[in-house]
C-alpha cells in the first residue's frame, strides 16, 4: 500500500489550514457576518414549509410570527467544514497511489457549501413542518428531538455525500478494481463527524459542562442507527440470492 507524497502531506495541510480557518472565523462570526449561508437556507425554508423569515441584523432570521429564528448557531458551518474535510481527506485518500489535482479542493469546498445549505433547509424545514407532532412524544423533550433531528439529517447527508463522491471517483476503481463495503466505506465519514463534534470540543475543555455529555450520548449514538443496517445490506441480499456470496451495493 503506497503511502503519502510530499504532495499529498502539502495538500492535507492547505485542506486543514482552510478547516481551521474557517473554525476561527465562525467562532467570531456574528449573524450579520453569516448570511452567505444563511440567506440561502431562509430563503429555501421560506418556499419549502410557506413560513416568512425576515432579517433581523445581530438576531438572525426571523418569522413573521416570531416562532422560528435562524440564528448563527443554525448556519451549518460546522457541518460546512465537516463535509469538505470529508470530501477532501476521502479523495486524498483514495488518490494516494496517484496523483491528486490541486483542483479538487477548490471544488470539494464548493460542493460541501450546495450540501450545507441542502443540508440545513431539509433540517429547519423538517423542524418546522413537524413542531406540531412533537409535543405527542413523550420519550423526548423539544429540545431533544430537535437534537436528533438535527443529527439524522446531517449525518445522513454527509454520508450520502461521501458515498456519491466515491461512485464518481473513477479514479478510485481504476486503483483498487472494486470498492469495499457500505458500512467500511462510512467509517471515514463516521470518525471525521466524531472528530469534529466529540473531539474538538473535549480537547476544549467542554468536559466541564453538564450539558455535554447529554449532548455527546445523542451525537455518540444517533448515527450508529444510520450505519448499522448498512452491515446487514450484504447478509439481506445473500438470503435473497440463496447463498451467493455477498457483493457490494
Amino acid at each position: 500500500m503506497k503511502r503519502l507524497d510530499f504532495k499529498h502531506w502539502t495538500q492535507l495541510i492547505v485542506v486543514l489550514t482552510i478547516a481551521v480557518g474557517l473554525k476561527l472565523y465562525y467562532s467570531a462570526a456574528s449573524v450579520n457576518d453569516l448570511r452567505w449561508v444563511l440567506a440561502p437556507t431562509a430563503w429555501l425554508a421560506q418556499a419549502i414549509t410557506g413560513t416568512v423569515f425576515e432579517f433581523e441584523p445581530y438576531a438572525g432570521y426571523m418569522s413573521f410570527d416570531r416562532r422560528f429564528v435562524i440564528a448563527a448557531a443554525c448556519s451549518g458551518v460546522n457541518f460546512l467544514i465537516i463535509s469538505f474535510l470529508v470530501l477532501t481527506i476521502g479523495r486524498l485518500w483514495r488518490h494516494r497511489q496517484r496523483r491528486a489535482r490541486w483542483s479538487f479542493i477548490p471544488i470539494a469546498f464548493a460542493v460541501a457549501y450546495l450540501t450545507t445549505i441542502a443540508a440545513n433547509t431539509t433540517r429547519i424545514s423538517t423542524a418546522i413542518l413537524l413542531r406540531p407532532f412533537t409535543s405527542d412524544i413523550k420519550l423526548l423533550n423539544a429540545e431533544e428531538i430537535h437534537r436528533v433531528e438535527g443529527i439524522i439529517v446531517y449525518f445522513g447527508f454527509l454520508l450520502v455525500l461521501f458515498i456519491a463522491s466515491e461512485r464518481i471517483d473513477k479514479g478510485y476503481e481504476i486503483d483498487h478494481g472494486r470498492r469495499p463495503s457500505l458500512l467500511r466505506r462510512s467509517l471515514l465519514p463516521l470518525a471525521i463527524y466524531y472528530a469534529a463534534t466529540l473531539g474538538i470540543p473535549l480537547v476544549n475543555g467542554a468536559y466541564r459542562e453538564p450539558d455535554y455529555w447529554e449532548h455527546s450520548m445523542f451525537v455518540l449514538l444517533t448515527p450508529l442507527l444510520l450505519i448499522l443496517p448498512l452491515a446487514a445490506l450484504p447478509y439481506l441480499k445473500d438470503n435473497s440470492t440463496h447463498g451467493a456470496t455477498p457483493t457490494d451495493f
